[in-house]
């Protein structure tokens, strides 16, 4: 069962406001997978079964935070640039290991995942995200036979998650990345900074859009997920909002709270099911165009979208997917809500 570790220091944000070839000799060695936790093992075929790569990993120094090394996570033994994942981690969750099963499994799926530690503590918002984009630009730039900057992707969780949208923009717009293919998907977000209005407007035309949320966070106010999803102008047909719920078992309860998904605390179905499949299959059409993808990543609540595996008979809980989202609970449900006067969108909540 998942905890919510990052509670406590997340409120610590109110008190804040060149290699061309990849060296191999200098990854880490293969992470092997444990059993996961819960009943229910991981996809064995389809989306968010594991891919067949071996997991290979180069560092760099962190261009602005010092004494920390920009992670690149990908498939051992290519021999040409592959599709990027640029992922934005939430608050405090600086090492890899937090999150280690969504890297390996990007990287063994064949493609590029980008993991840029940012400052907890000490440094602005604005300081934060100019950290994880000066990484990301880095690892562009170094790194050509390893990284496709033509399909690419933004992925993102809490502060990574609200993030992930001004990043994508300057990515996309500043620096024409994904021009074959692009991205965003944004987790249980906090709020979201350095994006106007105009920029929500200016998306290109081929940018798709999954945004979760999770029934139990008492984190970050819903409503931030809201206001931007419908303020983009990604149509209703590329992007859904999905509300993922908690489902209790005799034995086991798959929690949905605003630490999900992650490897450390508890690495169960829900990260499988509810993330790396939806996310195996947004790759799969934003990359390749694959509508038999769209269907399971963007299928408007689709059968093959929505279900979720059962145990004993017992379904776990379906994905509640929707174009029009509103919010469940009142904001003094949250820690981070929507009216807080540090919410530079605070006028666009209802």
């Amino acid at each position: 069962m998942k905890t919510p570790i990052l509670l406590i220091i997340s409120f610590f944000l109110l008190l804040s406001c060149s290699k061309n070839e990849a060296d191999e000799s200098n990854q880490d060695s293969a992470y092997i997978d444990d059993d996961l936790a819960g009943p229910i093992s991981r996809p064995k075929t389809g989306y968010g079964s594991n891919g067949s790569y071996e997991v290979a990993k180069i560092s760099f120094p962190s261009p602005l935070y010092s004494g920390k090394n920009v992670e690149i996570f990908y498939p051992k033994g290519i021999t040409s640039p592959k599709p990027v994942i640029f992922y934005s981690h939430p608050y405090g969750g600086e090492e890899s290991a937090y999150n280690i099963g969504l890297y390996e499994f990007i990287a063994k799926k064949g493609y590029v995942v980008v993991f840029a530690p940012y400052p907890t503590t000490g440094v602005t918002v604005d300081e934060r995200y100019d950290t994880l984009w000066q990484s990301f630009k880095k690892a562009v730039t170094d790194y050509p036979t390893i990284i496709d900057k033509k399909k690419v992707g933004f992925m993102g969780h809490s502060f990574g998650g609200g993030a992930s949208f001004a990043l994508a923009h300057k990515g996309f717009i500043d620096e024409g990345w994904g021009q074959n293919g692009r991205f965003i998907f944004a987790m249980a977000q906090w709020y979201s900074y350095e994006i106007t209005q105009a920029e929500l407007q200016s998306f290109p035309e081929n940018t798709k859009l999954i945004t979760q949320v999770y029934n139990d966070d008492v984190t970050n106010d819903h409503r931030l997920a809201i206001d931007i999803f419908k303020n983009i102008n990604i149509p209703n047909s590329e992007k859904d909002f999905i509300l993922i719920k908690k489902s209790v078992l005799p034995t086991f309860t798959y929690t949905a709270e605003h630490n999900l998904p992650n490897t450390q605390t508890s690495y169960d179905a829900y990260d499988y099911y509810g993330i790396y499949r939806l996310l195996d299959a947004m790759i799969d059409y934003s990359f390749n165009g694959n509508l038999t993808a769209k269907n399971v990543a963007l299928g408007n609540g689709s059968k093959e979208q929505i279900t979720m595996p059962s145990y004993n008979g017992q379904a776990l809980s379906p994905l509640e997917v929707t174009d029009n989202p509103s919010p469940l609970y009142p904001q003094s449900k949250y820690a981070f809500q929507c009216g807080a006067v540090n919410n530079p969108r605070i006028a666009n909540c209802n």
